[in-house]
């Protein structure tokens, strides 16, 4: 490297930029080009890129620039091939060259190079989120972070710049680059590539409107064609034909349809068309559902409220329902006492439907001094006191004058009456509040509040008067004495605003002629807060499923207040027993609930809420709400033990209950039901679904198999249904059911030569014996209980081993046959089991006559049976470890219970058999050898008797 130091600096000018050109393809992730060019008018952008590139320009001994460009689907996961830098730089062979190729020597691949080639990218920044690229392959896959081109473009903007590992790019609103900037070593290979990955569009967004409720105004009277745009358009972020193509209407209710304009930036605008003729009089508004659809395949759809309101033109006139009325006037009529109103109705809106009233210019002046007309009301008062020379008929042309209208014309005739007597005369003096003719009364006021006095005389003095109330309410009208013509109005019982608000009645005065007149009082009762709110139910039952989303609604509250204002408006609080995680708004009476809840933490929540009004002092009300989790299936079945382990007697009875198997389920209902299955041994062990109870279907023998290791399922009601699983181990204890097994001597008719020379204390033969039970069970004693030939006692059995010893001196009268009743017994509890086996010695210095020997074996011996047992102390042997130190435990727990095996007994057992399985495995061997004493070969047969001396 550093001879070549100055050969790299000058071989580095020769570098030159591979433009490529845009081909676009269906085929994702495929090579569009590339091409390469050099050309001398480079030379000077290539001392920028030197400065870039840094410590690597003096490491190859030939540098080029290339630019690839790939193109692929947006949303593709991880993974996906996007390209191979080394086969489209041709640093691999292609395979499409194949034939090619073996017209010539190959060429080595790029794992096989070396060194081989590296590709790596110039700098780290945004790489590992969109593109991973293989060093040594040199192959560009997706990675974890999907490709967004929506996302990945707004956030690239367009025009990024090459300088980092990946750049984004967006020169167009159709295209979107990821770029990246990839170094190829080592220095025989050397590249700086320059790689554009086209990421096209996929219709992966529907179009949105931006608002959800769009509204749109049309004058009633506008033209058949008429367009008017609507505002707030669809946005889709796709492109292309994935963007917006196309409006439509839900319900264009026969008087409209939509059309879409596109603009030279391709956006598209919805226009409403008027179709049909408007009537605001007649409907004032249309709603419908606008709906934009994409050009995907298939098309994504967006919709929000349209709504079309009508709005008013002046195009109605005031109208008089009648068009003329008749008014009579008394003469005595006091001034300002209306006579009449006339009223006109123009159907249009605001100020299209303002109208006032005017005389028309043929009304006399005489006429218009007299009565007088307010212009905004059309209420006509006597504006002066009639006179004696006044017309008795006046005929009132009255205009009703609306904007841009003709106006309407109603006749008022009004006839005057000429009174001959003054009327009575009804003078009021307001106790209670009184403005413009109204009393003004608190609905809580007491009986007999005062209301007014009214005087009541005849102004002639002539003739007495009289007077009555008129009108229904609770109000009566009486004499106030010691006064003569005053009377008092007043209460009669408690008023309530919530039942009659207004009342109307009338003083009525008249005289001995005949003569009436009317004071008329209005009375407005005001309210005052005396209701409480009150709800609809006083108990709020209400039900949500457990693991419910967060803030889940659960009711809308209502309470009514049957004041009014203020004092009806009703607002909403949890009472103090309310959990913190439940919310009511105060305004709309939502009661939600912030957090999920859980059934199996609690079931019932039960707490008060209250509906307070806006009085002075505010009234309250409470209810109270029940709220019940509902249940889900959120708990797999639960055994109270991940393992269960039973201890069972070998022998057990078929169908006999082992144990129960304890299973929980924290559900409730058909959730929490739980269904047990043994999952393996299924053909030996069943369960009881309902109990638990697992029981054997058949007799189970330890001496077959020891242990069991089931599976046990439990699978709930719920939908989808859960499930768990637990071990169970069943131990079986052993029973004493087999007698011990004599396996030497192989039969009663066998014999065994003893020489004469036989010292004492030597070993002549041994009994082998082996038991299938375990533990005390398998315990052997050996002892002699029977005796026959010249002299028998000579010889002694080991109750441990079984070994036969030579216990004196064998002499002459000690020839012949001698045969020992050897019994071989287990110390099983409470019974012990044994066996017998005839052990027959002939001693002799040679066996001459076989044939003797054999029928002295055929004889029936007549041997006295010995009753002593042996007398032996339980000591551990070489091949039952196992048992030694549980055999006190066992034997004292054994008397205590009587025979019968308990649990603790089981358990003792199988610990002392935990303790000493390293040993079982090692007697085991054992058990199949004769461990006599100094391994003597008897090679002892029947019939083939063989010498024994003290060699």
């Amino acid at each position: 490297m550093r001879g070549r130091g100055n050969a790299c600096s000058s071989r580095a000018l020769a570098v030159s930029w591979r433009p490529a050109t845009w081909h676009p393809r269906l085929d994702m992730g495929r090579l569009h080009g590339p091409r390469s060019s050099t050309s001398p008018r480079n030379l000077p952008h290539l001392f920028l890129f030197f400065l870039f590139v840094g410590p690597f320009n003096c490491l190859a001994s030939y540098s080029r620039a290339t630019e690839l460009l790939y193109s692929l689907n947006e949303g593709l996961p991880a993974g996906v091939l996007i390209g191979s830098l080394a086969e489209d730089l041709r640093l691999l062979p292609r395979a499409a060259g194949r034939q090619e190729q073996q017209s010539r020597p190959p060429e080595r691949t790029g794992a096989e190079r070396s060194p081989p080639l590296s590709f790596s990218l110039a700098s780290r920044g945004l790489s590992g989120q969109y593109v991973t690229l293989d060093n040594r392959s040199g192959e560009l896959h997706t990675s974890a972070q999907e490709i967004d081109r929506e996302a990945l473009c707004l956030e690239g903007g367009g025009g990024a710049a090459w300088g980092g590992s990946i750049s984004i790019s967006s020169p167009s609103s159709d295209s979107c680059l990821l770029l990246l900037d990839v170094l190829v070593l080592p220095q025989e290979y050397f590249r700086f590539v320059k790689v554009k990955i086209a990421i096209r569009d996929i219709n992966d967004n529907a179009p949105q409107f931006p608002v959800s409720q769009i509204s749109i105004w049309v004058p009633e009277n506008a033209p058949v064609n008429t367009r008017l745009a609507i505002e707030h358009p669809a946005v889709d972020p796709d492109i292309g034909t994935n963007g917006v193509q196309t409006y439509r209407l839900l319900d264009y209710h026969g008087m409209f349809t939509l059309d879409v304009e596109e603009n030279e930036n391709g956006e598209r605008t919805p226009y409403l068309i008027v179709m049909g003729a408007l009537d605001r009089e007649t409907q004032d508004q249309y709603v419908s559902i606008i709906i934009a659809e994409d050009g995907g395949s298939p098309p994504l759809l967006g919709s929000a409220t349209l709504t079309i309101g009508i709005s008013d033109i002046n195009d109605n006139c005031p109208l008089f329902a009648d068009s003329q009325i008749n008014v009579t006037v008394y003469g005595n009529a006091t001034v300002g006492t209306p006579i009449a109103v006339v009223q006109a109705v123009d159907r249009d809106l605001g100020t299209n439907a303002q109208i006032t009233y005017s005389y028309s210019q043929k009304v006399p002046q005489a006429s218009k001094d007299l009565f007088h007309l307010d212009e905004n009301t059309g209420v006509i008062k006597l504006f002066s006191k009639i006179g004696g020379s006044v017309l008795q008929m006046h005929k009132l042309t009255i205009l009703a004058n609306g904007p841009g209208c003709i106006p309407a014309v109603i006749t008022a005739l009004v006839y005057i009456i000429k009174v001959i007597f003054r009327p009575p005369e009804i003078v009021p003096r307001y106790i209670a509040n009184e403005i413009d003719g109204v009393v003004y009364l608190k609905e809580l006021e007491p009986v007999s509040t005062p209301i007014a006095f009214f005087t009541i005389r005849d102004p002639e003095g002539k003739y007495k008067v009289n007077c009555y109330l008129d009108g229904d309410g609770p109000f009566r009208l009486s004499p106030y004495k010691p006064y003569n013509n005053e009377y008092l109005l007043e209460t009669t019982k408690p008023m309530d605003y919530e039942l009659q608000q207004f009342y109307e009645i009338a003083v009525v005065a008249w005289n001995s002629e005949g003569f009436h007149v009317k004071r008329v009082v209005k009375v407005q009762l005001l309210d005052d807060n005396d209701n409480a709110p009150i709800f609809l139910q006083p108990l709020i039952e209400l039900t949500i499923e457990e693991n419910n989303a967060p803030n889940a609604f659960l009711t809308k509250l209502y309470a009514t207040d049957a004041d009014s204002g203020e004092r009806g408006q009703v607002s909403y609080f949890l009472g103090p027993d309310a959990p913190s995680y439940f919310s009511l708004d105060s305004v709309t009476g939502i009661l939600t609930v912030s957090t999920q809840l859980d059934r199996e933490e609690k079931e019932k929540y039960r707490y008060t809420v209250r509906a307070v009004d806006c009085g002075k002092p505010p009234r309250e009300s409470v209810a109270t709400v029940a709220l019940t989790v509902l249940d889900k299936n959120d708990n797999s079945p639960r055994f109270i033990n991940k393992d269960f382990s039973f201890f069972v007697p070998e022998n057990f009875p078929g169908y006999g209950e082992i144990g129960v198997i304890s299973v929980t389920d924290a559900d409730a209902g058909r959730n929490g039901w739980v269904a047990l299955s043994v999952v393996n041994q299924s053909d030996i062990f069943v369960i009881d679904t309902g109990k638990g109870m697992l029981r054997a279907k058949v007799s189970l023998d330890r001496e077959q198999q020891s242990s069991y290791t089931l599976w046990v399922e439990a699978v709930d009601g719920g939908e989808p249904a859960l499930s768990s699983t637990a071990k169970i181990t069943i131990l079986l204890l052993d029973i004493n059911d087999n007698p011990p097994l004599v396996l030497f001597p192989q039969s009663n008719m066998s014999y065994l030569l003893v020489l004469p020379s036989t010292l004492p204390g030597s070993p002549v033969t041994e009994v082998y014996a082996v038991d299938k039970d375990t533990g005390m069970n398998a315990v052997i004693a050996y002892s002699i209980i029977g005796r026959r030939g010249p002299r028998p006692e000579s010889f002694r059995i080991d109750p441990k081993t079984g070994n036969i010893t030579l216990e004196e001196a064998l002499l002459q009268t000690d020839y012949g046959l001698h045969r020992l009743l050897v019994k071989v017994s287990d110390h099983g509890y409470p019974e012990p089991l044994h066996s017998t086996v005839m052990v027959n010695l002939f001693v002799n210095d040679t066996v001459s006559n076989e044939s003797y020997i054999e029928s002295l074996l055929r004889k029936e011996p007549e041997i006295n049976i010995e009753e002593k047992e042996p007398q032996i102390s339980i000591e551990p042997t070489h091949r039952k470890v196992e048992s030694v130190s549980c055999m006190p435990t066992l034997v004292a727990l054994s008397v205590i219970s009587l025979g019968s095996i308990t649990l603790v007994t089981g358990m003792g057992i199988y610990i002392c058999l935990r303790k000493g399985k390293k040993h079982s495995r090692e007697d085991e061997n054992l058990e199949v050898q004769i461990p006599l004493k100094g391994r003597i070969d008897l090679h002892m047969r029947e019939r083939k008797p063989i010498d024994i001396s003290n060699i």
